[in-house]
C-alpha cells in the first residue's frame, strides 16, 4: 500500500495577553478532515524564515491553508475598510510566504475561507472587502446571530464541486464578509452563491492540484457532503480512492 501523503495545515496565531501567553492553534476539523480523507496531518507553526518554509514544504505532499480573521488589504495596496478584522500580522506574514512558494512550485493545495482567498490574491486576483458594500444585492453571507448560517450553492459542470456534491439542491455554511472579486488566471469558479459570489475554485493549470472552498468543510456545521473535498484533495495527490476511516 502506497504511502499516506504528509499534508501541512497552517496554524491561527493569537499574541500573549494578560489571561494567556502567545499561542497557535488549529480547528480539529482540519486535522481530522486530513486523517479521515486518507492523510497524515503537518501542524505548521507561522514560522518567519523562508528558507525554513521551504524546507518545510520540501517535506510535504500537500498544503491546507486554513480560514480565519481577515487578510489585511493594507498588503496589496488598497485602504483598511472598517469591516475588516486582520488577522495578526505574525500569521499572515507566514500565510503569505508560505502561500508564494506553494503558488511557485504548483504544489498541491486546498485553501478553505480565508485560504482561498489568498490563493486568488497569490495569483494576482483581487477581493470584496465588504460585500453588503460592494455587492447591495448580494444574500448574507454572514450572520452574526446565527453561526449556522447556510446559503445555497450552484456547482458548475466538470469541476471538483459537481463530484463532491453531484445533482440536487446544495446548501453550505456561511461566515464571511469578503469575496473574491477579479478572479486569478490561474483559476476557474467551481460554485457560486445564488447571488453570483464566487463559493469555490479549482485550478485551470495543468498538473495542478489546487481548489479552494469560501464555507468550510471542516466546520461543525458542515454535512457529510462538504467533508468529501478532503477526499477529493487527497485523490488528487495520490490518483487512489484512499480507504476511509472514522475520527473518534
Amino acid at each position: 500500500m502506497a504511502a499516506k501523503p504528509l499534508i501541512g495545515i497552517n496554524t491561527d496565531f493569537r499574541g500573549s495577553r494578560k489571561e494567556h501567553a502567545a499561542l497557535s492553534f488549529v480547528a480539529a476539523g482540519y486535522f481530522d478532515g486530513i486523517a479521515t480523507a486518507g492523510g497524515i496531518p503537518v501542524i505548521l507553526p507561522p514560522l518567519a524564515a523562508e528558507d525554513d518554509i521551504v524546507r518545510l514544504l520540501d517535506l510535504l505532499d500537500g498544503v491546507v491553508l486554513v480560514g480565519g480573521a481577515d487578510l489585511d488589504p493594507r498588503r496589496d495596496g488598497w485602504m483598511l475598510h472598517p469591516a475588516v478584522r486582520p488577522m495578526e500580522s505574525r500569521r499572515e506574514d507566514f500565510d503569505r510566504l508560505l502561500a508564494k512558494h506553494i503558488c511557485q512550485r504548483h504544489m498541491p493545495v486546498l485553501g478553505i475561507g480565508a485560504g482561498m482567498q489568498l490563493l486568488n490574491l497569490t495569483e494576482g486576483g483581487t477581493l470584496f472587502l465588504h460585500i453588503p458594500e460592494d455587492l447591495p444585492k448580494a444574500i448574507p453571507h454572514k450572520d452574526v446571530g446565527d453561526p449556522s448560517h447556510r446559503h445555497a450553492l450552484l456547482v458548475e459542470p466538470g469541476t471538483v464541486m459537481e463530484r463532491v456534491y453531484g445533482d440536487g439542491e446544495i446548501r453550505v455554511n456561511s461566515m464571511h464578509h469578503m469575496a473574491i472579486d477579479d478572479l486569478a488566471a490561474a483559476f476557474r469558479v467551481a460554485a457560486r452563491a445564488p447571488d453570483g459570489v464566487i463559493e469555490a475554485i479549482e485550478s485551470q493549470v495543468e498538473g495542478w492540484v489546487a481548489m479552494g472552498t469560501q464555507f468550510h468543510p471542516e466546520a461543525e456545521t458542515a454535512s457529510a457532503l462538504d467533508t468529501k473535498i478532503f477526499e477529493e484533495f487527497i485523490i488528487g495527490i495520490t490518483g487512489e480512492v484512499p480507504e476511509v476511516r472514522l475520527v473518534a
